[in-house]
């Protein structure tokens, strides 16, 4: 997972899916402030801590992850973090007004008492924001080599936060531009696999060549400023915005 995490932080700055990835999210976070900079948000599962920067803007950000070349690659970008685990969270109660978890859950077995963690570190009328990964169809060598325990439908998204006390605000789909592409690149990865290829990490994370990848920005762009206007009926990833009574 430390290999990963490394890859990880050498794409995230220009490799499309984590650009558009914060196209979608950035606004999410701004509306939930409402305006306010002065809060306490916290990222649980932070990795490498990129993602602290869609938060800071909001007031004081910190986060935490068990891995520690994470922790090791966040504390060189200035990051505040310590290690920690998701489902045992290491801070206080009721000390945060935004808890955020991205692309976690779907690899953590005990999900409900991850959120349930996260619900409480919230104080009353906080909210918790969480993207999952979307639709068992779309299952792939990505899921293998992220040992993924599950993907999630809008109604297990739902099922999940509800199970934690939490009220879910928004269940919304990211990446429907992508949809086609990876469900033809899922299904041939099956059909190839059945002939014996070996996965291989870096292929999953690998910035694709500049004219590519400068295309795939745009067109998840385009998405992430559509869908605040319409919802996609599926995408990849599911958005869920949930608060604390």
């Amino acid at each position: 997972m430390d290999d990963l995490l490394e890859l990880t932080g050498r794409a995230e700055a220009t490799h499309f899916w984590f650009r558009g990835f914060r196209k979608f999210v950035a606004p999410v976070i701004a509306d939930v402030a409402k305006g306010r900079a002065g809060l306490r948000l916290v990222d649980c599962g932070c990795g490498t801590g990129h993602n602290l920067q869609l938060l800071r803007p909001h007031g004081a950000a910190v986060g935490f992850d068990l891995s520690a070349a994470g922790l090791v690659r966040a504390r060189g970008s200035g990051a505040e973090v310590v290690r920690g685990d998701v489902t045992r969270i290491p801070l206080a109660s009721g000390a945060f007004d935004v808890a955020t978890s991205f692309d976690v859950l779907q690899c953590v077995e005990g999900d409900v008492a991850a959120v349930r963690e996260m619900a409480r570190i919230v104080r009353p009328g906080g909210v918790v924001v969480i993207t999952l990964a979307a639709l068992e169809a779309l299952r792939g060598d990505h899921s293998e080599v992220w040992q993924e325990v599950r993907r999630y439908t809008p109604a297990s998204a739902r099922r999940l936060v509800e199970a934690a006390g939490l009220t879910p605000v928004r269940v919304s789909f990211m990446f429907a531009s992508l949809f086609p592409l990876m469900m033809s690149v899922r299904i041939v990865q099956r059909l190839t696999k059945r002939l014996g290829r070996t996965v291989r990490a870096h292929t999953h994370i690998a910035v694709p060549i500049p004219p590519l990848n400068l295309f795939l920005t745009a067109l998840v762009s385009a998405e992430a400023a559509l869908v605040r206007r319409v919802p996609m009926p599926i995408g990849s990833s599911l958005l869920v915005v949930a608060r604390k009574s």
